[in-house]
């Protein structure tokens, strides 16, 4: 099996999920990108579910039916398994910052929050969000309802629900995890 680094770089990539999203944003059926691109459907949905690998000649015909290149479309592909550590800062900040946990491009996205922020600034997200108040103390304003939360405590907001916050306290810490912008974890929300 050779040496495993704790990195993802050596991960074999899935290009499966890239070209089906792809397709999709196109709005193509399989039937379409196997007219354009001269390979089969059954062949097209092995290499969208990840049971074919693709050579770079096969894969260089699908980018093309797609309108793209086999290097963006390689780009866009998952770690077919990923372990990413993000180490914690060696000295907590004295100025307010974000730092993001999450690296690349995941269907989750966390961030750090340290010390106060924009108070006025209003949030929206698109997916479900949780936030967790690791140190200190926070007020959240949402739906027209003020909520303080103190270390250890979290609050759960639904996607589409407006809300702006503030540290209460010097050295709050607040981790902010989501459900990714670009994935549709939400149907049937009115836009």
């Amino acid at each position: 099996m050779g040496d495993h680094k704790d990195d993802h770089k050596d991960q074999p990539l899935r290009v499966g999920a890239a070209v089906r999203r792809r397709r999709r944003a196109l709005q193509l059926t399989l039937a379409v990108v196997a007219g354009r691109s001269g390979l089969s459907v059954p062949f097209l949905s092995q290499i969208e579910n990840d049971r074919a690998r693709p050579s770079r000649t096969s894969l260089e015909k699908v980018a093309d039916a797609l309108r793209t290149t086999a290097v963006e479309l390689l780009a866009a592909a998952d770690p077919a398994c990923s372990v990413d550590v993000v180490r914690a800062e060696p000295e907590p900040a004295a100025e307010p910052r974000v730092r993001s946990l999450v690296r690349g491009h995941h269907q989750m996205h966390a961030s750090e929050f340290t010390g106060d922020h924009d108070a006025g600034r209003e949030f929206q997200y698109r997916n479900d969000q949780l936030m967790y108040v690791a140190d200190g103390a926070v007020e959240i304003e949402a739906e027209g309802r003020a909520y303080r939360l103190g270390r250890g405590d979290t609050l759960y907001l639904t996607g589409g629900v407006r809300h702006r916050w503030r540290a209460t306290v010097s050295d709050t810490r607040v981790v902010v995890v989501a459900v990714a912008e670009h994935v549709e974890a939400v149907q049937n929300r009115s836009r």
